[in-house]
């Protein structure tokens, strides 16, 4: 029987309500088409911080290396500023393992109303592919006169051509894999970045000659965040930057419903080391501990997990499950204007499992 092993962090605030709560559903799963997932928990989160003055242990990057996916939770707390949480756990891992693609869907599921008039079910499927290793996260950097009050903050943007090529091949390859319009948009700011992404245009309009029967627009980030919202429906397969990609896809995941359904990965497409699975949303301190959480992006990025260890039909069950637990609105959660608790709507999901 295929075994796979799965490094589960569960993190933080509702991450450690909402892991068990998907775990019930890929196992679940996994019974019904013949294989096994070995998980193995590892407590590392802000209270790993706390107690031990790091995110990880020293040696967790090699710890991780052997496992065949990352599951993970959700990762903050109010006491710890976000850029030691951050850069702690999220960018170490990332970097390490050279999860250059980020993917974040974002669809419009039957039964969930966008906060956008008029849009139908279906009217909305993006995917969001974001560069994840390098761009405006590279912390390249430093302070200088540090705490004094002349004191000077110096954050360098880090672009490549390999590193811009590459996930914007990525982005045309997902676009010949969908059954969207096979558009690939560029998102830029080289009217005001005259390096950076006049680097990250021209690899574009390289990319694009292998690719000619992917339709391509491009557009200026400032536009682009006014047409998520006037007109995402226009939209298939998004690339961007690490930055303009994180903050286009928590709107993507907005106009679609519910960051609470905002799955992502972080892939190492070329499958060297693991792949690390989370949901889009924080730890959301403040319901955690209340059982109202909502499941559904974790269950999703479980989803995303199984179809990269190539248990596809696996992952579309799943994602099946929770379009018919949304289409039924019997168990919503809060976010989506309903009342049912997160052990309620992981039942629901596992009801409608094939």
């Amino acid at each position: 029987m295929r075994n796979y092993k799965i490094a589960s962090i569960a993190g933080d605030g509702i991450g450690l309500e909402v892991m068990p709560a998907a775990r019930r559903i890929l196992d679940a799963v996994a019974r019904k088409h013949g294989f096994v997932l070995t998980y193995t928990d590892l407590p590392w989160s802000s209270q790993y911080y706390f107690d031990h003055g790091r995110m990880m242990p020293a040696g967790a990057i090699d710890t991780l290396r052997g496992f065949d996916a990352i599951f993970l939770g959700a990762v903050g707390h109010p006491d710890l500023p976000d850029h030691i949480t951050l850069n702690g756990l999220l960018l170490p891992i990332r970097r390490a393992f050279d999860q250059y693609a980020n993917i974040r869907p974002a669809v419009l599921f039957e039964g969930v109303d966008s906060p956008l008039k008029g849009k139908a079910p279906g009217s909305i499927d993006m995917m969001v592919v974001r560069e994840n290793t390098e761009g405006e996260y590279a912390q390249v950097g430093g302070f200088v006169h540090h705490a004094h009050p002349g004191e000077v903050a110096i954050q360098t943007s880090v672009f490549t051509r390999m590193g811009c090529e590459r996930i914007i091949r990525f982005a045309f390859e997902l676009a010949r894999k969908r059954n969207g319009r096979r558009l690939v948009t560029s998102i830029t700011k080289s009217n005001a970045q005259g390096f950076s992404m006049v680097l990250w245009d021209r690899c574009f309009a390289t990319v694009r000659e292998q690719y000619p029967e992917i339709e391509t627009e491009s557009l200026l980030v400032d536009a682009a965040a006014m047409n998520f919202v006037r007109r995402p429906e226009s939209f298939d397969v998004v690339v961007a930057s690490n930055l303009f990609g994180d903050i286009l896809s928590d709107i993507s995941a907005i106009v679609s419903g519910s960051i609470g359904l905002a799955a992502s990965a972080n892939l190492d497409p070329e499958r060297r080391y693991p792949s690390m699975f989370e949901p889009v949303h924080g730890s959301a301190p403040d319901i955690a501990g209340r059982g109202i959480a909502n499941p559904l992006a974790m269950i999703l990025s479980g989803a995303m997990m199984l179809d990269h260890l190539g248990e596809a039909a696996a992952g579309a069950a799943v994602t099946h499950a929770v379009r018919q637990v949304l289409s039924a609105g019997q168990f919503l959660p809060g976010d989506l204007g309903g009342r049912a608790g997160t052990a309620e709507i992981a039942e629901a999901v596992a009801s409608f499992l094939s």
